[in-house]
């Protein structure tokens, strides 16, 4: 098990510690999970998320080295961006990991895998895992960037999608704008012996303390996919709807010819949103059933979405299945009814 620098924070505060990815990290604080999600819809709260990898790539190749290996073009953005792309397995264009990259510096990136995906990204696009050395710490909410001002001006300035290196409390920083919420948000990577200044510094500015749990909530309503649910093991960029972030121009990055494959046979099932009434949820691995009651596909995420006061869910079915449609779900014996709707279930607000 590991262990965030802001382990003894989390603690400090009560929050529920659960195993996630290898780390011990908090589910909720005790305002729990809702009273989170609300606070990230309305103001700002503030995530541990230094679970996440940190793979340091950077010299002379590290361009080329990332063009071989990630589905996007790194061409279509430059040095102080940010960009979300996919590394694909080689033979059946599994997405092994969905990946953001900050491109530092002119030679330098910082490559952010997922908790678990460390070190199977490391061996396929080399570099140097960094995770030890520092804290990521992420402030979403619509009032996200007035309250990291008040600890940052220079933080509260990154765009969205920016890099850039500040000072936040006297540590020097990276900072992104950049978010998994469907809300604005700004993620510090600070110095791991920063990295209690800097939280206590923006909770005291107003950052409410938000868990896991919150984080689950909001990305699901955002539509957001998540790793071992919308993404992973037999799951396509494609089946997940995210051709976006596939550069087919580029002539090669692992994957891609078992990818064109797919593309020119067609995907086999898409992921949808399923808008559920009441207070049941459908979790991930339910059937779906379409109005005969035969099975077209199951759940990958489901939960209660505290902002609609209903269900909601993504579910992979057959592509024949339409916006619109009305479907079931059989959540042990009992069936549940549900509409098939476009994401995101809740639209950031302009």
């Amino acid at each position: 098990m590991r262990f965030s620098p802001l382990d003894a924070q989390h603690r400090l505060l009560d929050a529920k510690m659960v195993p996630f990815g290898g780390w011990d990290m908090p589910l909720a604080y005790p305002s729990g999970t809702l009273a989170e999600h609300a606070a990230c819809r309305t103001g700002a709260v503030i995530f541990d998320v230094s679970h996440l990898g940190t793979v340091r790539v950077e010299g002379p190749t590290a361009f080329e080295q990332l063009q071989a290996c990630l589905t996007n073009d790194l061409s279509r953005i430059a040095p102080g961006r940010a960009q979300y792309t996919h590394l694909l397995d080689e033979d059946d264009a599994s997405v092994l990991d969905d990946i953001i990259v900050w491109w530092v510096s002119d030679q330098v990136f910082d490559v952010m895998p997922n908790a678990s995906n460390t070190d199977r990204v490391v061996a396929a696009i080399g570099g140097m895992d960094t995770t030890a050395t520092r804290a990521v710490l992420a402030v979403q909410g619509p009032e996200a960037r007035v309250v990291v001002a008040k600890v940052s001006v220079e933080a509260a300035a990154v765009k969205r999608f920016t890099v850039e290196a500040v000072q936040v409390c006297g540590f020097s920083c990276v900072v992104a704008g950049t978010g998994y919420t469907g809300e604005d948000g700004i993620e510090i990577a600070v110095p791991s012996d920063g990295a209690a200044v800097v939280w206590k510094a923006l909770y005291e500015a107003g950052a409410i303390p938000a868990g896991l749990g919150a984080r689950d909530t909001l990305r699901l309503e955002a539509g957001f996919p998540l790793h071992g649910h919308e993404l992973g093991e037999g799951i396509s960029s494609l089946q997940a709807g995210l051709e976006w972030v596939v550069a087919w121009n580029k002539p090669n990055f692992h994957g891609r010819a078992s990818l064109l494959m797919e593309k020119e046979r067609g995907v086999s099932r898409r992921l949808v949103g399923i808008s559920i009434p009441g207070r049941r949820p459908a979790r991930d691995g339910t059937r779906v059933l379409d109005v005969s009651g035969a099975e077209v596909g199951f759940v990958s995420s489901g939960n209660f979405s505290p902002t609609l006061g209903h269900c909601v869910a993504m579910a992979f079915v057959k592509p024949s299945t339409a916006v619109g449609e009305s479907v079931s779900m059989d959540v042990r014996g009992t069936l549940i009814e549900g509409v098939v709707v476009a994401t995101p279930f809740v639209a950031k607000k302009k």
